[in-house]
């Protein structure tokens, strides 16, 4: 066994099998070993492997900052060994001792060992005394147990597998030439080539230069931290300022791009195989579907279409047989010449269809039953057999329809002549037009009536005609006898009918005449009764609808009287109502009784029965509901009474309360005596006892809705409105909630700066002296003569006015004129306390930075919490210093703004 503590000695660790950690560290020469421990490559290990345990870590939300003293508890390295292997760990010791530390660490060598991994003099003493030298062999071991030792390129063991993956990876680029894991990688091209060999998009590798060796290592740091999410673990001005960059950190960083890439290539070529597979089964596929589903629509067609050849039934016009023989031109010109195509098209998509399954070693393809090539010739065969023949027969049955088409066009046109001018004839000879007809109207349809019989009479010799072309049209066997028969004898019928029907019309004309002149003296003596009787209704309709507005018990008292009168009358004008109805049904029974049918309304009056009554129900309806209407207002002024009084008794009780309260508060918030908590536990007591008065807000609340709901704008019995009571109550809560809160600032205030509590007490006892409107406030005179009663200088001379408007612009930079009992107390506790200063955060900045006059921003990231670090960053202006450097930043004018000194 190595003696690990002997000076200059590396640490080592071993194992078993091809591949292993141990066959890695055998194969060492002794120059390796002789430099592990320089401070250049110490410096650089201890850089990239706490860069490679935070890539880790940050996977459970920490992150180590310095490697040899984060992991002395042992608690990061069981949660580092956790998120590498995806294992649980046993659970560490929480304590704080030696022994707990000792222990978590060798939970975590235990766990190490397990894995089939030979620690050799690495003991958890070391760790937990923080030997850096026994720390990086720790984590070297632990990263080449699980980030390299598993890589393998034919065979290879792991560090020769990672040196063949990226010897082939860089082959292709000029200025590459990987030999091994350290001086191959100075001049920061390989790192570039390995980007541009997986993602040429991120690196433009024709711009980079082998004499830059610092702009290239940079470029490709930060574009794998920024695109590949490898952080950056080395740094440029290390590895070029060294003879021999440290192997151990070229290996871990180099090993991230290859478990960054190695998946993504695997994924790709077995994503390609599969597509490439699934194409060509796609592309067949396809074809199979287009040859079916245009086999299915050409047999469709063909089944569709051969039923319509076959038809040989004759059609009863030319129009429809030239119609059929135009249909059957288009079928030759239009529609045949696509389906022809599509026949062809089908046979050659299914040799190619066919074709291509046998070159990509596929079955051949067996089309559904019924939809094979032959049972398509098979269909299209008989559909040409079909169509021959049925041109001939269409142009023939079209020459014999033309002979008998010109006398039946005779007889149509006779025949519509006729039945033009007795269109509707029949219908006015049957209307009972005079059973609505007033006696004027009735005389002028009498003469209307005889001007019709003349004309009649003129059209007998054309009804004789076309009786006698339709015994001609039957003697010639016309095809369609039947429809000419029935549209003669309907005319010969229609003749006769009118005839009949003329000679009754004039009967009932003059019989209706007589029985009109009766019926117009009725409505005459009825018009004069209605209007008066319409003019009443309308008027007592007017007075039961009239809205009325009343605001005690004897003005609707007077309207109930009123209304009472009214209904006393209302029986007699119920008999004038069935006389005047009487004139009208006995009109109406005189029309009924001869069914004469009254047109329209009484000619010499508007007001018909159905509007009297109508309005006298009207008047029925209104009268309870008016007197409903009363009662209701009778009872509502009543409870409207009953409400107010309700309210004001609450109101009077909870105002004065509440004003009460109002001055209890401001004497206690002067008057307080004892310790701020004995102050804040009394207020808190007090204000307990206020929010449980809160009740009976909540009843007067209740109380005023209903007086709301009621529509009750007045309340005679109080003063206190339900504004007041809430503006009030609200007043009262803040104001206690304020004073609360004072005395919680003052703890605060108190405990923050370390002021005592005999100091807090002479500082209200000073305030309240000198606020002697005890409105919690001081203007400032006040103020001026308070400071001077604790001894500040102030008095009125140049000196004491300065002062005191420094103080002035302390305790009110916002010029508001008063000075609030929290901005008195910050002033005191600042003149009386400690308190960091502006140089103190320029000394603290300037050991962050190294010593230096400025500082970097990976130097703000590395040392403070990510968010501090940002906020930083982002106020902190450019140094311009002469010492700069690139993205320098001044620290020193950044701490002076935090104290208001300058502008941040």
């Amino acid at each position: 066994m190595v003696d690990y503590h002997a000076a200059g000695q590396p640490y080592q660790c071993g194992g078993n099998g091809p591949g292993s950690l141990g066959d890695y560290m055998a194969q060492e020469d002794d120059w390796d070993r002789d430099l592990l421990l320089d401070p250049a490559w110490e410096k650089q290990q201890r850089k990239t492997f706490t860069a490679w345990c935070n890539s880790h870590l940050r996977k459970a939300g920490t992150q180590i900052e310095n490697i040899d003293e984060d992991f002395r508890d042992g608690l990061k390295l069981m949660l580092l060994l956790e998120v590498i292997s995806g294992e649980r760990l046993p659970k560490p010791e929480r304590g704080k001792m030696r022994v707990h530390k000792i222990n978590n660490v060798n939970k975590a060598l235990d766990f190490i060992a397990s894995k089939g991994v030979k620690l050799v003099s690495i003991g958890a003493e070391e760790i937990v005394d923080g030997n850096a030298k026994m720390t990086l062999g720790m984590i070297w071991t632990i990263i080449l147990r699980f980030a390299i030792q598993d890589i393998s390129v034919e065979e290879t063991s792991a560090k020769e597998g990672l040196l063949l993956w990226c010897q082939r990876k860089t082959a292709p680029y000029k200025n590459v030439n990987v030999q091994n894991f350290h001086i191959s990688w100075k001049d920061g091209l390989a790192f570039n080539a390995l980007i541009h060999r997986h993602r040429p998009e991120l690196i433009e590798y024709d711009k980079l230069r082998k004499d830059d060796p610092v702009t290239n290592l940079n470029n490709a740091f930060e574009v794998a931290e920024k695109y590949l999410d490898i952080p950056k673990m080395l740094d440029a001005e290390d590895i070029v300022n060294t003879a021999r960059p440290d192997e151990k950190a070229i290996m871990t960083y180099v090993s991230s791009f290859y478990h960054a890439f190695s998946g993504a290539q695997k994924a790709e070529t077995a994503a390609n195989r599969i597509c490439k597979v699934l194409a060509v089964n796609q592309e067949n596929e396809h074809l199979m579907e287009d040859y079916e589903k245009l086999a299915s629509d050409l047999l469709e067609w063909i089944k569709r279409t051969i039923p319509w050849l076959e038809d040989r039934d004759p059609q009863k016009t030319i129009q429809e047989m030239q119609q059929k023989l135009e249909d059957f031109r288009d079928y030759r010109r239009v529609h045949k010449p696509p389906k022809v195509q599509e026949k062809c098209q089908l046979e050659i998509n299914f040799n190619t269809l066919q074709t291509k399954l046998r070159l990509s070693n596929r079955p051949a393809f067996m089309p559904s039953e019924g939809k094979m090539v032959s049972d398509i010739n098979n269909g299209w065969q008989h559909l040409e057999q079909a169509e021959k023949g049925y041109e001939e027969w269409l142009l023939n049955e079209i020459r014999r329809l033309e002979r008998l088409d010109h006398l039946a066009e005779k007889f149509r046109q006779k025949a519509s002549i006729h039945e033009s001018w007795t269109e509707g004839k029949e219908a006015m000879l049957r209307q009972k037009d005079y059973e609505t007809a007033t006696l004027s109207d009735i005389k002028a349809l009498i003469r209307k009536h005889e001007a019709f019989e003349s004309d009649l009479a003129a059209h007998q010799d054309r009804v004789e005609q076309i009786a006698a072309i339709a015994q001609e049209l039957n003697e010639l066997d016309y095809y369609d006898s039947p429809s000419v028969n029935a549209r003669c004898q309907k005319i010969c019928d229609q003749w006769d009918a009118l005839g009949s029907l003329t000679h009754s019309r004039r009967e009932a004309l003059e019989k209706t005449e007589k029985q009109l002149e009766t019926i117009d003296q009725l409505h005459l003596e009825y018009a004069k009764r209605a209007a008066p009787f319409n003019n009443w209704m309308e008027s007592a309709m007017e007075d039961l609808q009239d809205m009325f507005i009343v605001h005690t018990i004897e003005e609707i008292e007077g309207l109930i009287a009123a209304h009472d009168q009214f209904k006393s009358t209302l029986p007699d004008a119920d008999k004038e109502r069935e006389a005047i109805l009487g004139i009208q049904n006995e009109a109406q029974r005189i029309a009924d009784y001869n069914n004469i049918k009254l047109s329209g309304n009484n000619p010499y009056t508007s007001v018909t029965p159905q509007i009297i009554n109508a309005k006298w129900e009207r008047v029925q309806q209104l009268v309870p509901k008016r007197d409903h209407a009363l009662q209701d207002e009778q009872s509502k002024q009543q409870s409207n009474e009953h409400l107010r009084r309700q309210f004001a008794s609450q109101a009077n009780i909870v105002g004065p309360w509440i004003q009460t309260k109002m001055e209890e508060i401001g004497r206690i918030s002067i008057e307080m005596n004892g310790t701020l908590e004995d102050q804040l536990n009394h207020l808190k007591q007090y204000e307990q006892s206020i929010v449980d008065y809160k009740p009976n807000i909540d009843l007067l609340e209740q109380q005023h809705q209903l007086i709301q709901e009621a529509l009750i704008f007045d309340n005679k019995h109080t003063n206190y409105t339900m504004e007041h009571i809430r503006v009030g109550w609200e007043q009262l809560l803040t104001t206690i909630a304020r004073t609360i809160n004072e005395v919680e600032n003052q703890i605060l205030t108190r405990d923050a700066k370390g002021i005592s509590q005999e100091q807090m007490q002479e500082f209200r006892a000073s305030f309240n002296h000198f606020d002697k409107d005890h409105g919690g406030t001081l203007g400032p005179e006040e103020f001026k003569a308070c400071l001077i009663s604790l001894g500040y200088d102030v008095e009125n001379d140049r000196q004491g006015d300065a002062e005191f408007n420094r103080i002035m612009s302390v305790v009110d930079p916002n010029n508001s004129g008063i000075v609030t009992f929290q901005a008195f107390i910050d002033f005191m506790s600042r003149e009386t306390t400690d308190t960091d200063t502006a140089d103190q955060v320029i000394a603290s900045f300037k050991v962050l930075a190294g010593d230096k006059n400025y500082i970097t921003a990976e130097e703000l990231r590395r040392e403070l919490p990510p968010d501090q670090a940002e906020y930083c960053i982002a106020r902190m202006a450019p140094y311009q210093g002469p010492d700069a450097v690139p993205r320098a930043l001044d620290y020193k004018s950044f701490s002076t703004a935090l104290y208001g000194e300058s502008d941040l």
